[in-house]
């Protein structure tokens, strides 16, 4: 019987045969074959009739190899369909849930703390820290050949002083030229080079500006006293009247430095005001030029890579434009003999109405330059209005308009006699005052101010660190601290030192003790700038980064617990306990099954029992950090704590249930950054 050969397969089909494709030779022969018989008829062949009877029926099964037909055959079949649209769903969900746990992570979680939160704050007065060119003088490369001291102190922020062009009166703060650098700290291109080294060490720079004021011998004064165009009004002029060849001035105002905030001015023939020296005229901020020249000068040093600012003399900016009278504090004193700043109240010439106004702008300014992810611009206001608590808070903003990120907090530098509780009123005067949300800040020490050692004595040096990195919010350490330098002696300022500023303001500024050698390591020359403190051969750097029990020490273990342990840098703060001579308070973070109490004493040896005043604290706790070196590790009885004077201890224990949550401690906690940890997950959530 003779058919085609391609109906070869129909009728084997038909009559129950197994048609075979297991085995094709190559591809390229089957495709050649189907090739050719689209063009031509392939030749007859014989085929045998097969009774169907005759041949077992076969079920064709899945084997490797088969050819897409076959698989295709099989990949309709209902159990293949189902378990692969049941794998394709499957992934599907994983997918969006994945996605969906992404977003809920995102979601809960909580800010990160930004790098002026996250790290403490070295200041540095730039004159005193590092000689490069042996003239006696710190400059920018001194502070550039000292970065790793400060990556020692596991700090990644330094702020410096002010450093413009000035003929260094009032201790440079009274610019000559808002746009350079002063000669004897180096060029703008060995700033340039500075700020570029502490970016690449992972490190943020603060510098300060003080808008209120220039120098006498800047050029707008210049033009402004010889009335040249748009500069006529940069500064604040008044008439003055004269009376047996004296100069009356237009009020009773009186600087910060004594005496009348007015001074006679031969070329313009009127009187010109000044909060600070009669060489630091104050500007007009009344004029929107001089608001406009600020915000130019904000931009150009931000274009070099400055990371923030800290404005300093901000309260002054504004005054009264009725010109009367400050009322005097006491009513009885003749105002003929008013002489002295703390004589007045100084109702008309600090915190004048649009002054926050100003600030505003200098934050809208800064903000420009904040765009930049990881490039957030910070700003700080240095004002201490030791009387007023409540205008310090307002350089915070509001809810909704910001404008510093923080003012600088003097508390603990303006308290005079230290005990247990005048610390904590200095802290809490802090804490219950700043806005909810905001962050705070401490210092122990600053260029106007005594150092802790001298202010306060030696032996509270290491208790105050202890308070100052273990306290909630940003911790800011005046250069010298972390080693316990003093103030030198008034006595060894001699009237040339005093031509660089007001002489009360110098002994806390004495050069930066380095090492045992000539001069404190500070400089090579034969001379420095002021005298180096005559104990600098036992407290200098060298000398305790080799003993364990230094100032140093423990200083770089403080800053090793604050960064590495959650409750320190962004948990609650409780106050347990204060008297005349301790001050405890407790660091602890939601979900975490350990926190840190803080005893500190600055009084007498005292022995308290701390279980009776938190009854869920356990028996025993570990002494984790203590002034007191020997003791780190030991285990102590929390029935029986017992400090001497100056003594600090950092004690770590298990926590039962947390202290912010007990309802004898409500309105004694606080928290700035709340955040909440999962053990489980190993993360922070803000829903706690």
């Amino acid at each position: 019987v003779e058919v085609e050969a391609r109906s070869l397969p129909m009728e084997l089909s038909e009559k129950g045969g197994v048609e075979n494709n297991g085995f094709v030779q190559n591809e390229a022969f089957e495709d050649k074959e189907t090739d050719t018989s689209s063009q031509e008829e392939m030749p007859k062949t014989c085929s045998v009739d097969v009774e169907p009877v005759a041949v077992e029926e076969t079920v064709l099964k899945p084997y490797a190899g088969m050819p897409k037909e076959v698989l295709l055959q099989f990949s309709s079949q209902a159990c293949y369909r189902v378990t692969r649209e049941i794998l394709f769903w499957l992934i599907v969900a994983g997918a969006i849930a994945l996605v969906c746990a992404t977003i809920a992570i995102i979601a809960l979680s909580p800010k990160c703390l930004d790098w002026w939160q996250a790290s403490p704050i070295y200041q540095i007065y730039p004159r005193s820290f590092k000689d490069s060119n042996m003239d006696g003088n710190g400059d920018m490369k001194g502070i550039q050949e000292k970065l790793d001291h400060i990556t020692y102190l596991n700090i990644k922020t330094v702020w410096i002083t002010s450093f413009f062009k000035s003929p260094l009166k009032d201790l440079g703060y009274g610019a000559e030229d808002f746009y350079d650098i002063d000669p004897i700290f180096g060029s703008m291109r060995d700033f340039e080079n500075l700020i570029a080294a502490i970016h690449d060490k992972g490190k943020k720079v603060i510098m300060d500006l003080i808008p209120n004021h220039t120098s006498d011998k800047h050029r707008w004064f210049q033009l402004s006293r010889n009335r040249t165009g748009k500069y006529t009004d940069y500064y604040i002029w008044q008439d003055c009247m004269q009376a047996a060849g004296s100069v009356i001035p237009p009020n009773n105002w009186v600087s910060v430095f004594g005496n009348s905030s007015w001074q006679f001015d031969d070329v313009r023939k009127q009187c010109y005001f000044h909060q600070f020296g009669k060489e630091q005229p104050d500007l007009n901020f009344r004029s929107l030029a001089v608001q406009q020249e600020i915000q130019d000068i904000i931009k150009f040093w931000l274009g070099k890579g400055v990371d923030g600012f800290s404005f300093g003399a901000v309260k002054f900016l504004l005054e009264a434009t009725h010109l009367r009278d400050e009322p005097p504090v006491n009513k009885s004193q003749n105002a003929v003999i008013i002489t002295a700043y703390s004589q007045l109240y100084h109702d008309y010439t600090t915190t004048q109405v649009g002054l926050h106004d100003i600030i505003r702008g200098f934050r809208h300014t800064i903000n420009q330059f904040s765009r930049e992810p990881g490039r957030y611009r910070f700003m700080g206001t240095n004002d201490d209005e030791k009387e007023d608590v409540e205008a310090t808070m307002m350089y915070y903003g509001t809810t909704f308009i910001q404008e510093a990120d923080f003012p600088f907090n003097f508390n603990l530098i303006n308290m005079k006699n230290p005990s247990g509780s005048s610390i904590f009123e200095a802290v809490d005067l802090w804490m219950k005052n700043m806005p909810a949300g905001k962050w705070p800040n401490w210092a122990v020490g600053s260029p106007n101010a005594a150092r802790i050692s001298t202010r306060i004595g030696k032996e509270y040096i290491n208790v105050m660190n202890m308070l100052l990195l273990t306290l909630p919010g940003t911790p800011v350490t005046y250069y010298g601290e972390e080693i316990g330098m003093e103030n030198i002696v008034s006595e060894d300022v001699s009237e040339e030192h005093v031509n660089s500023g007001p002489v009360a303001t110098l002994p806390e500024k004495s050069p930066m003790q380095w090492d045992g050698e000539v001069n404190a390591g500070f400089t090579e020359g034969n001379s420095s700038w002021l005298p180096v403190n005559s104990d600098y051969q036992s407290v200098n750097v060298k000398i305790q980064s080799t003993r364990a029990n230094s100032t140093l020490s423990l200083y770089r273990a403080l800053t090793l617990l604050r960064n590495n342990e959650l409750p320190m840098n962004r948990g609650w703060m409780c106050y347990v306990w204060n008297d005349s001579d301790v001050f405890v308070y407790v660091r602890e973070l939601d979900g975490l099954d350990r926190a840190f109490m803080m005893v500190l004493n600055f009084g007498q040896e005292s022995t308290m029992d701390l279980k009776a005043v938190v009854p869920n604290l356990p028996s025993e706790a570990v002494v984790r950090l203590s002034t007191h070196f020997s003791n780190a590790g030991k285990v102590v009885n929390t029935k029986l704590i017992k400090t001497e004077m100056g003594e600090g201890l950092v004690l770590e224990y298990k926590l039962a249930k947390p202290v912010h949550t007990l309802e004898a401690f409500q309105g004694k906690c606080f928290v700035a950054e709340k955040a909440c940890y999962s053990k489980a997950l190993d993360l922070l959530y803000v829903n706690c």
